[in-house]
């Protein structure tokens, strides 16, 4: 089994990629794979509202929005990580999963989904709800841990210094690898994913 994790800030190596990997190295130890799937520093833009993916299945523009959707097809959960800019979480990532949730949903529908973010001082809860809104509309079972998935700090060695936002990200990496093996069983045992109805989509225009 494997788990893709999103490092939705343009640093590297900064604090939301100080909280994945706590993350990842506490799956790693529940015998589950991870990769860390970097976006990078170039501009991810927005979604244009085209339509051309209800067609081809993949976003008009071929960058690494099409590149994530292709190997998420093999990924058995996610976690995506975020900066908190504004109280929100951070426009490359909200971008990112704009498109890609637009067009590739259905081959995200039930695998286990958590957002992680990551603040200097406010505003987490507000971004992590936000986050949160992409698996629930897409029928994700969404990941909880002992508390909201944040860290604090404004550089790495801060956010380690985090004791309970560490602990938050160790037991969000157990609950997840935990939720897998539940599912992984019950496949085994037989039990089917529901059968989703004929979205009965309804306009609120009298």
């Amino acid at each position: 089994m494997k788990v893709i994790l999103v490092n939705g800030s343009p640093h590297k190596n900064g604090c939301t990629y100080t909280a994945l990997t706590e993350v990842a190295t506490e799956l790693q130890k529940n015998g589950i794979d991870t990769d860390i799937f970097q976006l990078g520093k170039d501009a991810i833009p927005g979604c244009g509202g085209c339509g051309v993916c209800f067609e081809t299945h993949k976003c008009k523009v071929d960058d690494i929005v099409n590149e994530f959707a292709e190997i998420a097809k093999t990924a058995d959960g996610f976690i995506f990580g975020s900066p908190v800019h504004f109280a929100a979480a951070g426009g490359k990532i909200t971008s990112f999963m704009d498109r890609l949730f637009f067009f590739a949903r259905g081959d995200l529908a039930n695998k286990p989904a958590a957002a992680v973010v990551s603040c200097r001082r406010g505003g987490a809860s507000a971004a992590f709800d936000q986050l949160n809104k992409y698996f629930t509309i897409s029928n994700m079972p969404v990941v909880s841990s002992q508390y909201w998935n944040q860290v604090h700090g404004s550089n790495p060695e801060q956010v380690r210094k985090d004791l309970e936002g560490m602990q938050t990200m160790r037991r969000l990496g157990a609950n997840m690898a935990w939720l897998l093996k539940c599912i992984e069983s019950g496949k085994k045992a037989g039990v089917k994913i529901p059968e989703p109805e004929p979205w009965a989509q309804t306009d609120f225009i009298r």
